[in-house]
């Protein structure tokens, strides 16, 4: 059981950026929450937003084939929660990711009007999105 004050959020884990996305643990409606550079420093801003946020759960999107199966983007994923792991003490979940990206693309571009653009960014804020809701799916135990 999550505080009522707590929150959860969910990494896209991109090789240049990772999108972040946060729900409330209570109303459980999840957002974009921002983009971190996939460098050196991210496990401190990570860190940031986890006390931000009063985040008590850290959801990790899994990268994997059409049909399921690992690829190499997935032992990157995979490899760089390995790391993660001796910044970050919260309980962590993997959640499948199969198209969050795609999806967000294909919505942004739906939102745009014409002549306005969107960032890289954006995307992989709003696939973090797509991973989180997928979680809380997934998971009705995990709420205040």
């Amino acid at each position: 059981m999550l505080k009522s004050s707590s929150s959860i959020l969910a990494l896209d884990v991109g090789g240049k950026r990772i999108g972040v996305a946060v729900a409330n643990a209570v109303a459980r409606i999840a957002r974009p929450l921002t983009v971190i550079e996939n460098n050196d420093a991210f496990p401190t801003q990570l860190a940031s937003c986890i006390a931000d946020n009063d985040a008590e759960v850290l959801v990790v999107g899994l990268p994997r084939g059409l049909n399921g199966q690992h690829t190499a983007q997935t032992e990157a994923v995979e490899q760089f929660i390995v790391s993660l792991k001796r910044h970050i003490s919260l309980p962590m979940y993997w959640q499948d990711e199969a198209v969050t990206s795609q999806k967000a693309e294909a919505e942004l571009n739906q939102r745009t009007k014409r002549g306005q653009t969107y960032q890289k960014g954006d995307i992989d804020a709003l696939a973090a999105t797509y991973i989180l809701e997928d979680f809380l799916t997934d998971h009705p135990e995990m709420k205040a």
